[in-house]
Order: C-alpha cells, then sequence, then structure tokens
C-alpha cells in the first residue's frame, strides 16, 4: 500500500532466534532494487538475533530462476526459512505478467510440496520508481517484511511441533 511504510514492525524478541537457519535467494536482474531489498532482510534477522553464520546468501540471474533455486533449498532440509527476493519490473510485452505469476506459483509450490515455509519477496511493480519506493525509498523495504514473516513462520513452525499430541479434538 502506499501509505504504509514497509519497514515498520514491532520487534520480535524471539528468545531463540540465534539457531535459525535462513537461506536467501536473490536475483541479480534488476539489482539496484533486489540488492536492497537482501540487505533489508540481512538487517532484521540480525537484529533479531540470528547469527551471521547462519544466513546463506545464493544470488541467481533473474526472477524466474528463483522457484528453482528456492526448491532446492527447501528439499535439502538444512534451513528452517528460506526467502526468495526478486522484482519485475513490467514492460511492454506481456513477459511481466508471465514471470510475475509462474514465480508467485513456485514459490507456493515450495510452501506445499516441502516442509520449508518459503517467503515471496518479489516486487511486481509497472515502474522502476514504485521499486525504488518499495526497497529502501520513501515506503520503506518489502525485503524488511519478508524477514519479519520468515522469523514469525519459523516460530509457527517451532510452536506447532511442540504442541503435536497436546492439541485435543472433540468426538463427532
Amino acid at each position: 500500500m502506499a501509505t504504509v511504510n514497509l519497514s515498520d514492525y514491532k520487534p520480535l524478541h524471539l528468545n531463540d532466534a540465534g539457531s535459525f537457519r535462513i537461506g536467501i535467494v536473490v536475483s541479480d536482474w534488476n539489482d539496484f532494487v533486489t540488492y536492497n531489498l537482501r540487505d533489508g532482510a540481512l538487517e532484521v534477522l540480525e537484529a533479531e538475533g540470528v547469527q551471521r553464520q547462519n544466513i546463506k546468501v545464493f544470488p541467481v540471474p533473474g526472477a524466474f530462476e528463483l522457484n528453482y533455486a528456492s526448491m532446492q533449498l527447501c528439499k535439502e532440509g538444512i534451513f528452517d526459512a528460506v526467502i526468495a527476493i526478486g522484482c519485475v519490473i513490467r514492460g511492454q510485452t506481456a513477459h511481466f505478467d508471465y514471470v510475475c505469476s509462474a514465480v508467485a506459483q513456485g514459490i507456493k509450490d515450495c510452501n506445499i510440496l516441502t516442509d520449508v515455509p518459503t517467503i515471496f519477496c518479489l516486487l511486481t511493480d509497472d515502474y522502476k520508481e514504485q521499486s525504488i519506493a518499495r526497497s529502501g525509498g520513501r515506503l520503506g523495504n518489502k525485503g524488511v517484511e519478508a524477514a519479519v514473516t520468515a522469523l514469525q513462520m519459523i516460530n509457527f513452525k517451532k510452536n506447532l511441533s511442540e504442541k503435536k499430541g497436546n492439541i485435543g479434538f472433540a468426538k463427532l
């Protein structure tokens, strides 16, 4: 939303974030945007206590390659979450629509076909200025939001695992 600063969030204060392992896949295409998103995510992860050695960054050529790289990281089973970072700016052809749709579907597939939360941080903007505004400009940094989401999903999964077996179901 144009009225919300994406960098505003309440610190999570997770007790065990230092042990979290996070993979970040970042597209080199539109790197003037994606590197800012990556840096925003890294800043939050470290501020929340994730150890730098537990964060691995994997560059890929473009947004379309986010799917393959993210799925491979999920299949490895060594990361607690994966953040997929990219930026597609609308041009004058339908290419934008195909790439954005494919990446959204691919990240969705990571989430339903693996046990690793995969965070969608793909800017899909009409103009370069919109991407700049959302990657550290006047609207904050969407990478911050992606990192917060990754931490929340790791915590969700951890809490769910701890409560497994303790959830009561009424007989029908």
